[in-house]
């Protein structure tokens, strides 16, 4: 599971510092978290807002240019939730002119942000918290959600509906995209995947099964060592977008580890995760 490798990658990356290097890497994280806002970025709004699902009611963010009609995309955060990290990744889309709405996939067990500072999920007794609500978003709840955030989006009156929306998602986030693009293939013409893990796997509900029902043009942006780790998946991948004659962006970006893109991950790689969202930005462009 790609929430596991999470945990394996941080110690196996940390470890390896020195003191003085893990106080390198920590300042930079920090840094990094005032994420660059892109050229002639849009003046942009955001407010937490409460959406409700078949299943309860969930804690989301929202964040919009402050006027026109724009094209919605829906993020789907990692295993540690929405925290200011995805608040900032959702404003800077924002600022290049999308209508945004970051996700709590764990309102049914939890309100966010749910991490005390310091806390991270290599910390067993951390996982030992989370892993329990993970367990909860089944491909059945996926699709519930899934099917109420896009409804929501399409109400808010910063959203083009006559455009096509896209939706993005980090680690686990990643089968939650592909859910959603098969789901609404009359609106999702765009996705985005950043070490995404259990995109092909041997379950009749695997996501790239869901790939026919699609209309989405894809980005799958790897980390090296979960390919490693499962070098067929993307292989699997590959040839399920090929099949239905869809469009996908498939790379294993080097010297990348799982859970690389978040600003306030361990493993941050700003270089690399900033090539990513060049690319992701490339694709809304042409998709959207």
């Amino acid at each position: 599971m790609c929430d596991e490798h999470t945990a394996e990658d941080n110690a196996q990356f940390l470890s390896g510092l020195s003191r003085r290097q893990f106080g390198a890497a920590a300042g930079a994280a920090g840094i990094a978290m005032l994420l660059p806002s892109p050229a002639n970025a849009a003046v942009v709004r955001g407010k937490s807002v409460s959406i409700k699902t078949p299943d309860g009611v969930a804690d989301c963010w929202f964040v919009a240019p402050s006027s026109g009609k724009h094209p919605a995309v829906l993020i789907w955060p990692d295993i540690m939730g929405v925290r200011p990290a995805f608040q900032q990744m959702g404003k800077r889309l924002a600022e290049s002119g999308y209508a945004v709405l970051v996700v709590n996939q764990f309102y049914r067990s939890t309100k966010a942000p749910f991490l005390k500072p310091g806390e991270s999920f290599d910390q067993p007794e951390v996982r030992a918290k989370i892993m329990p609500w993970r367990a909860l978003l089944t491909t059945e709840a996926t699709t519930r959600d899934a099917q109420a955030f896009t409804d929501f989006l399409d109400q808010q009156k910063s959203v083009d509906t006559k455009r096509g929306m896209a939706s993005t998602g980090y680690c686990m986030g990643g089968p939650m995209t592909m859910i959603t693009a098969a789901l609404r293939p009359d609106r999702v013409r765009a996705g985005g995947s950043f070490h995404g893990g259990g995109l092909a796997t041997d379950k009749p509900d695997s996501p790239h099964l869901m790939v026919p029902k699609m209309k989405a043009a894809f980005l799958f942006a790897v980390a090296e060592n979960d390919d490693a780790r499962n070098p067929t998946e993307k292989d699997k991948v590959r040839e399920a977008f090929a099949a239905a004659n869809l469009p996908a962006e498939i790379e294993v970006y080097a010297g990348t580890m799982h859970g690389w893109c978040p600003p306030d991950s361990k493993v941050y790689n700003a270089a690399q995760a900033d090539r990513a969202w060049g690319r992701m930005l490339a694709l809304f462009e042409k998709s959207l």
